[in-house]
């Protein structure tokens, strides 16, 4: 079983005053643009996974790649918030890779494969509520044999106001918990454990 490192609660309590501090700073300055924080592996989620016996497998080049696609951009309110990936759809892939080498499984030549395509990215900030949602399309073949083809969604909520100086910076801050809530639902899945049993290779 491995062993990770999992943050203490309040530097991530720090953090997030950091990142709200910044997006504050930036919308009374006229900076429209934001970046997404780095994510951050839900270890729990993967020490299931884990637990599984998960074969090695290699990750596609998550879709769709063009930056100009809608699932590529993502609004909030008269702020943009971008990628530090410079795509959503790679941000996603490099938080896959990441999670699937915490447990050792990644391995560019495996021959099971993993794919997959976001078609809803979104985050909404509401006057009291904001809400976020991700559907992925996930398809895991082994040696060009399709073992897996099923959609997958995440959804999160979180504090927002009618003030933008507080509603921009809970969105912002809010992008990698979506990430997050969509693997989880991949990594809980039987079906995609089974496509990728270590027993099924």
């Amino acid at each position: 079983m491995a062993i990770f490192f999992r943050p203490h609660g309040f530097h991530l309590h720090a953090i997030a005053a950091r990142l709200g501090a910044l997006a504050a700073v930036l919308l009374a300055a006229g900076c429209a643009q934001l970046g997404a924080p780095p994510y951050a592996a839900d270890y729990e989620a993967l020490d299931r996974l884990e637990a599984n016996n998960p074969g090695k497998v290699a990750v596609a080049k998550v879709q769709p790649t063009d930056p100009n696609d809608k699932i590529n951009t993502l609004s909030l309110r008269r702020a943009k918030l971008v990628s530090p990936s410079g795509t959503f759809a790679q941000y996603l892939e490099d938080a896959l890779m990441r999670d699937l080498s915490e447990i050792a499984v990644y391995d560019p030549k495996a021959p099971t494969r993993i794919a997959a395509r976001i078609v809803v990215n979104e985050l909404d900030l509401g006057v009291i509520n904001g809400t976020g949602r991700m559907d992925v399309e996930v398809t895991v073949t082994r040696d060009a044999a399709q073992k897996l083809r099923k959609t997958y969604r995440g959804e999160i909520a979180f504090d927002s106001s009618y003030a933008n100086i507080v509603a921009v910076p809970a969105g912002q801050a809010a992008y990698p918990r979506l990430v997050r809530a969509l693997l989880r639902q991949v990594y809980a899945d039987p079906q995609f454990v089974a496509a990728i049993a270590a027993a099924a290779q």
